[in-house]
């Protein structure tokens, strides 16, 4: 989400991912407040040798309401991606095991290119997996869409929009979840 939008299509992407990023900070906010790590696995954009201060004071030096919306702060994870997935080629699959990371919730664009992909690498993974629909934006609305039922039907993930499902109620199903594994 910390993006410039000057590539082709962003005239669509920019305002359905202005939307997202509302639903994105409220659920920043609970869990940092719950005392969850909050991770950005953010495009290179072929910037090679960049950096995230350097990602970031791009992005902001271009007015558009997503990247002051979500600005990283001090304590952060920020992650450097070179491709669709935020697995591939990343310290991702170090840093989830290190801060003790079982359950992942996954925002941003696009949601059926970026997004997507890092889901399908985290299922693999075992991750449990939520992808709020109010908190992911693609340029086309049909992929987009076919995108968060792949993920939904293939990779088990809850696709429920963040004011249809809390943060506290997921963890709670998961943990049901977990249990009823046990005693199984």
């Amino acid at each position: 989400m910390i993006n410039c939008f000057d590539f082709p299509g962003s005239e669509i992407l920019e305002p359905k991912a202005a939307r997202a990023a509302g639903a994105i900070l409220r659920l920043k906010k609970e869990m940092i407040s719950a005392g969850y790590p909050v991770i950005y696995v953010n495009d290179n954009f072929g910037e090679w040798h960049s950096e995230r201060s350097r990602l970031v004071e791009r992005a902001l030096a271009r007015p558009n309401r997503v990247a002051g919306m979500l600005k990283p702060q001090d304590d952060d994870f920020f992650i450097i991606k070179p491709q669709f997935s935020g697995f591939y080629a990343t310290n991702l699959p170090v840093l989830l095991p290190k801060l003790g990371v079982s359950r992942l919730i996954l925002t941003g664009i696009a949601t059926d290119i970026c997004i997507l992909f890092t889901a399908a690498d985290a299922h693999m993974r075992d991750y449990a997996l939520w992808i709020p629909r109010d908190a992911v934006a693609a340029e086309s609305d049909e992929r987009g869409q076919f995108a968060l039922d792949t993920m939904r039907e293939t990779m088990s993930a809850q696709t429920h929009a963040s004011d249809a499902l809390s943060l506290t109620d997921w963890i709670e199903q998961l943990d049901r979840q977990d249990d009823q594994h046990e005693k199984a």
